[in-house]
């Protein structure tokens, strides 16, 4: 099964899906608050998710911003709405997210950014969430 990622923000939410070996990603697509359980109800079967990696935005000494407990509540909402698939227990983990919508600026081009762009840049940055928690997975099989 394939994991998704998701960049959880005010007006929209980033999301990435890994390969379904778990070793590579890409940047999917970007909704608002408001299109997320409609997108969640599409993409989790259509792409056979298993499990879901919701970046965690900590502040960076470690501790909880408001932003962290908004994202928190959404994770756990969305964690009872959308409980399995095909029968199999979707997995939901909150992962640490710092510095990933930077890195994602980061990747820019060097032009005035379009509608487009930013929009595209929250799937970004919810590959670099994705990637570091994919990352991470490898290092615990060494």
């Amino acid at each position: 099964m394939k994991i998704l990622a998701l960049d959880i923000g005010d007006k929209w939410i980033g999301s990435a899906i890994s390969d379904g070996l778990g070793i590579t990603c890409r940047p999917y697509k970007t909704v608002t608050p408001k299109e997320l359980c409609d997108f969640l109800e599409k993409v989790l079967p259509e792409e056979s998710i298993g499990k879901v990696v919701v970046g965690n935005p900590t502040t960076f000494s470690g501790g909880q911003s408001e932003q962290t407990k908004k994202t928190v509540k959404i994770k756990e909402d969305l964690e009872k709405q959308f409980p399995t698939i095909y029968g199999q227990k979707i997995e939901w983990i909150l992962w640490d997210e710092r510095l990933s919508s930077k890195r994602a600026d980061s990747t820019k081009k060097k032009k005035i950014p379009s509608k487009e762009a930013k929009l595209q840049s929250h799937s970004v940055a919810a590959a670099f969430i994705l990637q570091s928690y994919l990352d991470s997975l490898a290092f615990q099989k060494l």
